[in-house]
């Protein structure tokens, strides 16, 4: 069993270090742990960082990688084609498997987006009305089928920062005149990357496993936390909104914790992100 490096400390494969949430966990973990990291599309910045492989999942063979490395632990972070992730997280087990190493799996609220009318816990069983959710559901499957402690499901809400994908669209949106688009009906739950990447490090630490749900402990109403965002990025006045309706009730897409619970100051609320990006 090689699960722990002879140090006692894991050496780490991010699939997918180049995107906004593995970069971020790589930035917290490279310091502490022998950590390595995939990206896709040719970069000076990682083709001169050797702890950086050019990796295309839709294409290329994750077993060469895997050799290379050796490691005790692979965090799965990717974006791109449902099928061929399906494909490679079937060859990932299949190497969890036969090394006794670990795999935390990025997952998502949408494994729960067609349960509508109350917020969704660890243990509630996953059913999905989208095709990215579906995608998520069958990862998560075949992952909760392998050995105990061997798999960890990390289910996330939508993720705001200051450097995230949605905060930097909305930006963009605002300068370009565009109208921001937000859903009155939509309660949520919310995260950010500098939580996330903290509660995965305390994960890896206390060798954690199973399903963990780190969205925020309070929920929020999709258009009212949009606002909140932009009032606190102070472009309140330059913003034109946009209101989708996909229902006319209130619609959940929260995913809270409840039996996995991590220690209090790894817990975050959606006043915490606020704070975080008022300049």
């Amino acid at each position: 069993m090689k699960a722990q490096m002879k140090d006692g400390k894991h050496k780490i494969l991010i699939l997918g270090a180049s995107g906004f949430l593995g970069h971020a966990i790589y930035r917290e973990l490279c310091s502490y742990f022998k950590t390595f990291g995939t990206y896709c599309t040719s970069n000076r910045i990682y083709e001169k960082n050797h702890q950086f492989f050019q990796f295309n999942f839709e294409e290329d063979d994750i077993y060469e990688i895997l050799d290379i490395i050796n490691p005790t632990l692979i965090i799965s972070a990717l974006r791109g084609d449902f099928s061929k992730q399906v494909l490679l997280h079937q060859h990932l087990s299949e190497y969890v498997i036969s090394n006794k190493v670990k795999l935390f799996f990025l997952s998502s609220a949408n494994v729960f987006d067609a349960y509508s009318k109350y917020p969704s816990y660890e243990t509630d069983k996953t059913y999905s009305n989208s095709i990215y959710g579906h995608f998520k559901i069958k990862i998560e499957n075949m992952l909760l089928r392998l050995p105990k402690g061997l798999a960890t499901i990390i289910r996330l809400p939508m993720v705001f920062g200051n450097q995230s994908p949605r905060v930097m669209e909305m930006v963009e949106q605002i300068k370009a005149k565009e109208p921001v688009e937000i859903f009155p009906n939509l309660i949520m739950n919310v995260t950010s990357d500098d939580k996330l990447m903290q509660q995965i490090h305390y994960m890896i630490n206390r060798n954690k496993s199973g399903v963990f749900h780190l969205g925020s402990s309070d929920l929020v109403h999709h258009d009212e936390y949009v606002k909140e965002i932009i009032s606190a990025l102070g472009l309140e006045n330059e913003v034109i909104y946009k209101r989708v309706y996909t229902t006319n009730d209130d619609r959940y897409l929260a995913v809270l914790p409840k039996y996995s619970k991590l220690p209090k100051h790894l817990q975050i609320n959606s006043q915490d992100i606020l704070n975080a990006l008022k300049i």
